[in-house]
């Protein structure tokens, strides 16, 4: 079975955004999660990993239609910078899309 998780960018009433983690995989038992930050986040989609043995097959990312595209470059400008640390750490990219061509 792929583990699938389903992340979705919203805004709450006063504008901010937060993004929802829906962990679908077994139908009789929908998991959903609020991040208020990629920091929350990133703790949050590693616990759900980890309850697949820390395997993910793959993260789908959703926006709903209210969402800005300047909220979008927010986090993935903030995505980016946290790779960016993490491969620092370790010395190696973490994606196979961070990975340069020689």
């Amino acid at each position: 079975m792929a583990v699938v998780f389903n992340s979705t960018i919203k805004l709450d009433d006063n504008g901010k955004w937060y993004i929802e983690i829906k962990d679908a995989n077994d139908p009789d038992d929908i998991r959903v999660d609020i991040c208020l930050d990629l920091d929350e986040y990133e703790k949050k989609i590693e616990e759900m990993g980890a309850e697949y043995g820390g395997h993910i097959d793959e993260v789908k990312w959703f926006k709903d239609e209210n969402v800005l595209p300047v909220v979008l470059d927010e986090i993935r400008a903030k995505m980016a910078e946290q790779r960016a640390k993490i491969e620092e750490e370790r010395g190696e990219p973490i994606t196979p899309v961070a990975e340069k061509a020689e």
